[in-house]
């Protein structure tokens, strides 16, 4: 459906577009994660948070005037946008700004996606673009949105709806969506118990990743009756657009590998398991996603510590880390990190084994301890010759265990307070 023409447009149009990103989510199936900050704050990676995708996306796809619509335990991720996305120049037009929630219109914070968008109608009239970009701020990808805009001006579309295939019994939480061959929306339901599979995909459905594209004249009016009608959920997927599905031009842009054709690289990290996973997935030798790419740089807060150390070499204590990644400010002294993921400032300690696990920043691994399978929230202080993740029917009495197996460890489970900035 999309194709190469739409690259002419890129700059033109990505300079002329205003990218929303809806931040507030609660992201209450990561437990222990979002006790504290919101989903979009989450950290990943090893030294980012989950709000570094698509603000990267962004600023590598030539927008440079985007919005961050915030509500839900805001202060960490306002802190870190403060702190990490200020090198953008407000005197030529260029900025990542905080939108949080204000009543602006009535005394309800955000009602809906849609109603987020709706109480910033002032703020979309002073920045006049031609084109508004809805996105979420909750999953990891790499996308260049100057070709989805591409695509929306060459298909004179109202509306643009970013999709990619997910498996049927995935796609009860998702949008989902039917497309003609031009790739125009014929059907859209919002999270259907029973999905409608693609013809050209056995077992698969055509689904939302919550990236919209919408010409701002069309936008604004369809805000302006949805906020008037008492009977919506005044939500982008459940309102607006199945009603661009009946009355307007509104196509799907499939997300794809342009260099491949393939499908390409997106995770939605909700839950413990898929966000262990997609951590997991980092410390391959090939893995999907390239956070080396520096022709697609993934921005973030830079980290002021020193070069990560490994301590002792000596038969039984040996300080050494295995198929991992390890951040800056990590000691690992006399201690074994094995296929595992540690962020910023953290100290593994003499005779601990880390395996398989990802390690939150400032944590701390006592000694003699052993930890597999595991989620260690920042600033976590493990006590010594402590044991997770070997006998599960123990942790889950101490910590949160996913039914996969996935031990996540916080320092609340832990009777402890937090000192380390979040």
């Amino acid at each position: 459906m999309a194709d190469e023409s739409a690259a002419r447009f890129g700059s033109g149009i990505s300079r002329d577009t205003l990218a929303l990103v809806l931040a507030g989510g609660r992201g209450s199936r990561l437990g222990g994660l979002t006790s504290h900050r919101s989903k979009p704050a989450v950290p990943f990676g090893g030294r980012y948070r989950i709000i570094d995708f698509p603000l990267s996306n962004c600023v590598n796809s030539g927008i440079r005037r985007v919005g961050v619509m915030t509500q839900y335990k805001a202060h960490s991720l306002i802190h870190h946008i403060g702190s990490g996305w200020g090198f953008l120049h407000r005197e030529f037009g260029e900025f990542v700004e905080i939108l949080p929630a204000q009543q602006q219109h009535g005394d309800a914070w955000y009602a809906g996606t849609a109603d987020a968008v709706y109480q910033n109608l002032e703020i979309i009239r002073v920045h006049d673009p031609r084109f508004v970009l809805v996105l979420g701020g909750d999953h990891i990808y790499k996308m260049d949105y100057s070709m989805m805009l591409g695509f929306h001006v060459n298909r004179h579309a109202d509306v643009t709806v970013g999709c990619i295939p997910v498996p049927l019994e995935r796609a009860t939480a998702f949008g989902v969506m039917t497309a003609d061959e031009t790739g125009r929306i014929t059907e859209f339901v919002e999270k259907p118990p029973q999905p409608k599979g693609m013809a050209t995909s056995h077992g698969e459905a055509l689904a939302s990743m919550g990236i919209y594209v919408f010409n701002t004249e069309y936008l604004v009016e369809k805000l302006l009756a949805d906020a008037a009608d008492p009977a919506s959920s005044h939500d982008f997927g459940k309102n607006i657009i199945p009603d661009a599905v009946r009355h307007a031009r509104t196509y799907a842009y499939p997300f794809i590998d342009h260099a491949t054709g393939k499908r390409a690289y997106w995770r939605d990290v909700g839950d413990l398991d898929s966000y262990w996973e997609a951590n997991m997935e980092l410390i391959g030798v090939t893995p999907e996603l390239n956070l080396y790419d520096h022709d697609w740089p993934i921005w973030s807060y830079p980290q002021l510590s020193p070069p990560a150390k490994f301590v002792f070499d000596e038969d039984g204590r040996r300080g050494m880390a295995v198929d991992s990644m390890v951040a800056e400010g990590c000691i690992v002294s006399g201690a074994c990190v094995r296929h595992s993921l540690l962020f910023n400032d953290v100290l593994v300690d003499e005779g601990s084994t880390v395996e398989s696990s990802v390690v939150l920043a400032g944590a701390r691994i006592g000694t003699h301890c052993r930890l597999r399978h595991a989620v260690i929230e920042t600033g976590c202080w493990i006590p010594d010759s402590t044991v997770i993740g070997f006998d599960l029917d123990q942790d889950a009495a101490r910590f949160e265990v996913t039914s996969r197996g996935t031990v996540l460890v916080t320092p609340e489970m832990l009777h402890q307070t937090l000192a380390y900035a979040r």
